[in-house]
């Protein structure tokens, strides 16, 4: 879309830009920026085999912040008339005036050419009659009850948005980004022999309605039953500490939490991160990369833009062991002199940006899977994560396992529950000792808490922990 289309959304003009961005700084703040958002929100929820909900909301506004020194001021708008907007402006002017050291922010980035559109939408959604999903849905429940006989009851919910995003600051710097969305998220109940179970699989992505396909249906069903059987057969293991392999995929959540936080920049800028000052220095073995990326088409963590108007990019956290690289937004890249990274994101219009990852992942080793777990006498191997718990400063960490097995003299044996993952973030890096060639990309509906929630993703290739805490009996 032409940026045009734009300005018009909101019923702005670039002089008015300028006004804006002028009542901003009319105090003497070094930076201002705007942020224009636009988004309609829709979501069907399918249970036995009716739609037991639906919803549609419009959410709109605009925020505004002034950087003066070290101090930020903030303030929205969820209307875009001028005399509303230059209230928020003076708003955010006076909050900055707090004080803070002079700094000059201008030209600190140029987002050059126009970035590349990496989620381009075929059919959008708003063409697209919400009554016309209900088939979809009904379709999954279908699919997944002819999978399975333990099925007892299916919870399908389909939702989708579109946001239409403008960004202009002092620099005048003008960026524009359609954002389309789709989530599809099927829960499933199981029963046997008078023991229940549940499974959760789930699919999403920048996409328009294209991304509905009975190919993407079969696959979410199928994964909804995979190894349910195992479920009702696992077993509480006993604890200890033991060889760990974590298999492809959605372990990832495990490197998202416990050790991408700590690579954010505003923890590691304010010395909260136990990686704070190690930039330079080799953290675990040379096998290991871990990359932050933005750039995956139609991936749920992508940006063409950040939510500062800087290009989407991928960045190397770590580098062949080597801490290369924090991941910044325009204050923390000042305080350490270097360029953002594309890591400025933000919930809505109504917070300020900080920075947050986007799709981090481990890229591949040369290991086999098959290999990592032969080279085990005894341990575990776990795919599946939920709940967990990480402190930031210390790196230490606990996560719930979903569904795992034995490892016993090199062979996956009886299937496990239960138990907890408990580690600490750079002794866990450093405590990897094998990397497998067989990198995923779990497309799950992963979101991301901290302060405000913004749409992730991630992944890892299989990899081997020389030593972990497991809690079990």
């Amino acid at each position: 879309m032409e940026n045009r289309y734009f300005l018009d959304r909101f019923k702005v003009t670039v002089p008015q830009l300028d006004s804006l961005i002028g009542t901003a700084l009319a105090h003497g703040g070094d930076y201002a920026d705007l942020y224009f958002e636009h988004t309609a929100y829709n979501d069907l929820l399918l249970k036995d085999n009716e739609v037991a909900s639906g919803g549609f909301h419009i959410d709109s506004g605009v925020g505004i912040r002034v950087l003066k020194g070290d101090k930020t001021g903030y303030a929205y708008s969820e209307s875009t008339e001028m005399p509303d907007m230059t209230c928020a402006a003076k708003a955010a002017a006076q909050i900055a005036m707090a004080g803070g050291l002079p700094a000059d922010y201008r030209h600190a980035v140029s987002t050059g050419l126009p970035a590349p559109d990496l989620y381009p939408a075929a059919r959008n959604w708003k063409d697209c009659p919400a009554s016309g999903f209900i088939p979809v849905l009904k379709k999954l429940e279908s699919i997944i009850y002819s999978k399975e006989p333990k099925v007892v009851k299916v919870i399908a919910k389909l939702s989708w948005s579109e946001s239409e995003i403008l960004m202009y600051n002092s620099s005048g710097e003008l960026a524009c980004d359609f954002r389309p969305m789709g989530s599809i998220v099927a829960s499933v109940i199981f029963s046997w022999n008078g023991k229940n179970e549940n499974k959760t699989a789930s699919r999403s992505f920048r996409m328009g309605a294209e991304m509905i396909t009975d190919r993407l249906m079969d696959e979410i069903a199928e994964e909804a039953v995979a190894g349910i059987d195992d479920r009702f057969r696992a077993i509480r293991p006993k604890g200890g500490k033991m060889p760990v392999v974590m298999g492809a995929g959605a372990s990832g959540i495990l490197l998202h939490e416990a050790m991408g936080h700590s690579f954010e920049a505003d923890f590691n800028r304010k010395g909260q991160s136990i990686f704070s000052g190690m930039t330079g220095k080799k953290i675990c073995d040379s096998s290991i990369s871990i990359v932050d990326d933005g750039t995956i088409r139609y991936n749920r963590g992508s940006c063409n833009y950040d939510d500062e108007g800087i290009r989407g990019q991928k960045t190397y956290m770590v580098k062949d062991g080597i801490l290369v690289s924090y991941l910044h937004d325009r204050i923390s890249a000042r305080f350490y002199g270097l360029q953002p990274t594309g890591n400025g994101r933000r919930e809505s219009f109504r917070f300020n940006p900080i920075p947050r990852m986007r799709a981090t992942y481990m890229e591949n080793g040369n290991a086999l899977k098959s290999d990592l777990i032969a080279s085990v006498k005894k341990g575990i191997y776990v795919d599946e994560f939920s709940n967990g718990q990480v402190k930031i400063g210390e790196g230490d960490f606990t996560f719930y396992v979903k569904s795992g097995c034995l490892i016993e003299n090199g062979r996956l044996t009886a299937p496990v529950k239960d138990l907890n993952i408990i580690g600490n973030g750079p002794r866990t890096l450093a405590d990897i000792v094998g990397v497998g060639n067989d990198l995923a990309i779990d497309n799950g509906t992963w979101t991301c808490g901290k302060d405000q929630s913004v749409p992730v993703s991630c992944g890892i290739p299989s990899v081997l922990v020389k030593s972990l805490t497991v809690g079990g009996n």
